[in-house]
This record gives C-alpha cells, sequence and structure tokens, in this order.
C-alpha cells in the first residue's frame, strides 16, 4: 500500500504544483510592493508628458527595469521603451502592454500630487494631465516588471514589456503609438506569441475586472470637414453662400447615419462633430468653415459605409446650398477595432477569475471608446480587459469621466492589476491559452 502511494504521488504533475506555488509567490510579491506601485503612479500623475515626448517618463521607466536585471531597449517608436525578460526555461514569448501619454487636459481635482504642467499642442498652450489613467498602467507594469523578475528562474518562457507612448494620438504631421511600434518591430526578435493589456477605469468598481470576447472597443476614423461658400457683409446674406449655414445642414444630417443608415441592432456606430471653426466677426459671413469629428465602428463593412455617408452627405448638401465641401476621413488618425482573440480570451478568463473572483469578472457590452491596443492585435492574439479603478459604492454614471479635468482613480484596485497581469502571465506559459 505504502508503496503504491509513493508511485501515485509520483505520478502527480510536478509543474502543476510549481505552478500554483508560483502564482502564490507572485500575489504576496504584489502585496509587499503595492506603495511602490502608489508612489510610481503618483509621480507619473503629477508630472505627465504629452504623446512622443515622454522623456522623463520613459527615462524612469528604463532606469527601473535595468535596475532588475531586464534588457532594455529605449527610443522606439519616438519614446517608447521594451524591457525583455528571458525565463529559466523555454517557452512562449508573452507581450504585455502599458501606454505612457497624457493629455492636453488641466487637472481639476484637489490632489496633493495633481498636475500643474503647462505645456505646447498643437501650438498652443495647454495644460498636461493624466486623464485616462496611463500613469496607472505604467505604473502596474513595472510592478509586474518587479515581480517577475524576482521569480526568473521559474518562469517557462519570455515576458516583452511594452511601454508605449502617444497612445492617444500625436500632432499633425508627427508618428507614433502602437501602429509604430509595430512597424519598428516591437512584435518580433523575439516573435511575440500573445499580448495582454488592461486598462484602468472610473466607473468600473475597485476589485473588478470587465472584459468582452471579439470586437470590445471601436474602431476610429477622424474626420475633417472644410465647407467653402462665399464672404459677405452679415447685413447681407443673400450676397453670400452662407458656409456657416451650409455647415448646421452638415451637421444635423450626419446624425442619420447613426439613426437610418447603420444596422444598430449588430453593432453600435457614433458619428460626433466635436469642433467648428469659422468666422471672426458678429457681422461678418465667413469664406469657410472647419469641422472636425470622430467616426466609431465595430466592423470594417460599417467603416466603410460610415465613411462613404460622410462624404455624400457633405459633398451634396453642400452642392445643394451653393457651396463645396472637402471631406477627409481618416484626417490623421485610425484605429481598427480592439478585438480580443475569441478563443484566447476563452481559455484566459479562469485567469481573470481566479485572480479577482468569479463574481468579480464580468461581461460588458462593446465601449465606443478606441484604443490603439489594437494595432497589436491585429498581429498577433490579444486580450485587453478593463481593471476597476471607481471607489468602491460609487455610482458609474456620475463618475467622472475619462479624458476630463475631474478625472480619477481610486489606488486601492493597482494590486489586482499587478496580480492579474501576473497570473495570465504562468498561466499562458503553462499552455492554458494556446
Amino acid at each position: 500500500m505504502k508503496k503504491l502511494l509513493l508511485i501515485s504521488l509520483a505520478a502527480l504533475s510536478l509543474p502543476a504544483f510549481a505552478h500554483v506555488n508560483l502564482k502564490t509567490e507572485a500575489s504576496k510579491k504584489a502585496d509587499a510592493i503595492t506603495q511602490k506601485v502608489i508612489s510610481w503612479r503618483r509621480d507619473f500623475h503629477e508630472h505627465p508628458e504629452l504623446g512622443n515626448r515622454e522623456v522623463r517618463t520613459s527615462g524612469i521607466i528604463a532606469e527601473h527595469l535595468q535596475s532588475l536585471g531586464i534588457e532594455v531597449q529605449t527610443g522606439v517608436a519616438t519614446t517608447g521603451v521594451v524591457g525583455l525578460l528571458k525565463g529559466g526555461h523555454p517557452g512562449p514569448v508573452i507581450a504585455l502592454r502599458a501606454d505612457m501619454d497624457g493629455l492636453p487636459v488641466t487637472e481639476r481635482v484637489n490632489l496633493p500630487f495633481a498636475s500643474k504642467v503647462k505645456t505646447q499642442y498643437n501650438g498652443q498652450e495647454v495644460g498636461a494631465m493624466h486623464a485616462c489613467g496611463h500613469d496607472s498602467h505604467m505604473a502596474i507594469l513595472m510592478g509586474v516588471a518587479e515581480v517577475l523578475s524576482g521569480m526568473k528562474k521559474d518562469l517557462h518562457g519570455t515576458v516583452k514589456f511594452i511601454f508605449q507612448p502617444a497612445e492617444e494620438g500625436v500632432p499633425v504631421g508627427e508618428k507614433g503609438g502602437a501602429e509604430q511600434m509595430v512597424k519598428e518591430g516591437v512584435l518580433q526578435n523575439p516573435k511575440v506569441d500573445a499580448i495582454f493589456g488592461l486598462h484602468i477605469s472610473s466607473a468600473v468598481e475597485v476589485g473588478k475586472l470587465t472584459y468582452r470576447p471579439g470586437g470590445t472597443m471601436a474602431g476610429v476614423n477622424d474626420l475633417k470637414i472644410v465647407v467653402k461658400g462665399k464672404s459677405s457683409h452679415g447685413a447681407y446674406p443673400w450676397q453670400s453662400v452662407d458656409p456657416v449655414l451650409v455647415s448646421a445642414q452638415i451637421i444635423n444630417s450626419l446624425q442619420s447615419i447613426v439613426s437610418r443608415n447603420v444596422n444598430i441592432t449588430e453593432n453600435p456606430a457614433v458619428v460626433t462633430i466635436g469642433a467648428i471653426k469659422g468666422g471672426t466677426r458678429f457681422n461678418i459671413i465667413p469664406e469657410n468653415v472647419e469641422m472636425l469629428g470622430t467616426l466609431r465602428f465595430f466592423t470594417p463593412a460599417d467603416e466603410k459605409l460610415i465613411n462613404e455617408n460622410v462624404k455624400r452627405i457633405a459633398t451634396k448638401t453642400a452642392e445643394a446650398y451653393g457651396a463645396t465641401a472637402e471631406v477627409w476621413a481618416p484626417y490623421s488618425n485610425h484605429y481598427p477595432v480592439t478585438f480580443n482573440n475569441v478563443a484566447l480570451t476563452q481559455k484566459m478568463l479562469p485567469s481573470l477569475q481566479e485572480t479577482a473572483g468569479k463574481a468579480n469578472v464580468l461581461l460588458v457590452p462593446p465601449v465606443t471608446g478606441a484604443e490603439d491596443f489594437s494595432f497589436y492585435q491585429e498581429k498577433v492574439p490579444g486580450l485587453f480587459f478593463f481593471l476597476g479603478g471607481m471607489p468602491k459604492g460609487g455610482n458609474s454614471l456620475t463618475a467622472p469621466s475619462h479624458h476630463t479635468p475631474d478625472f480619477y482613480i481610486d489606488e486601492s484596485g493597482f494590486t489586482l492589476g499587478v496580480k492579474t497581469l501576473c497570473n495570465l502571465t504562468f498561466d499562458y506559459m503553462a499552455g492554458k491559452g494556446k
């Protein structure tokens, strides 16, 4: 009987035991560095830098990775940092990504580490703020790097840490972001097998994770329309071809695209005009009006449909009034749909549930916000999910939105982010993601 018991124990999978122990050890390490992660986040928050200008930020990240013995490459896609951690055993290559840039937003939150930074954006002096949580993403991934580097000898594979600039886009005429990082080979040498990323959410309660297989965040084209008319004195409008009036008609008509052309029972879509510029004086009808906007979609077919209808409505409406309209869609930015590989998402879902607790992992509808994480997912299977940052008991309907001066994040959820990325790494290395 004793001999049989020994044989049975020997037949058990030792790697499975080791796998469980890795998660336990990583969890303890993550708890131990919670305050470090928060301190990194607060420093980044107080010193935001806009896209392609994350010089101080990338320097801090590179120094941290180098201190951990991780191979570091800097200057990728202008200011990006890539760290390579080779485990003690052969296995897959897993990429983990965090974005680094702030936004041209003036902070209004009363925090001791609130941003007071002023900078230049498209020729204007603006405030700068981490109004989308990228400071949190960087701090969390720095924490993951610290945890995993301390377990290097036990890792069955390689981890590539991608700290990416310019997720929010760059000024017109510049290149950057995930698209540029992919072009510069960030998913090669060694070739990445799968990529994971998270985004903090001010409208999801701390302690919770949300996810969606397939199209999870919208594809986006920015939009520029220039309406050209004929100027006149405001007292004699019959002498003009009024581009302000024409623009107003175009804006109203564009709303029919979503309400009448897109099958919204299949996928949502958005057509928004966010800026309109024309004229210099109250009694002068201008010659030109410029409009800027955004288009959101979840399939290539809807992208084509929306773009075609925007151009048709703008040009034909202008023609009906005797004016002309030029349309650029996309104008300067295009992000594909953030598409979570369905098989990868299904296989990695138990990792999310084990880490946060099954009741705290929620399947959610698609999000009409956009993410350039989508460029990585075009090349390799990827999973992008959301980490709760709203204080417990908060109201998701009234929580300050991303990209606003009042954006606020509860830091108590950061450790869950560290643990989740670590466990996704362990589980994928163990073959659960394949």
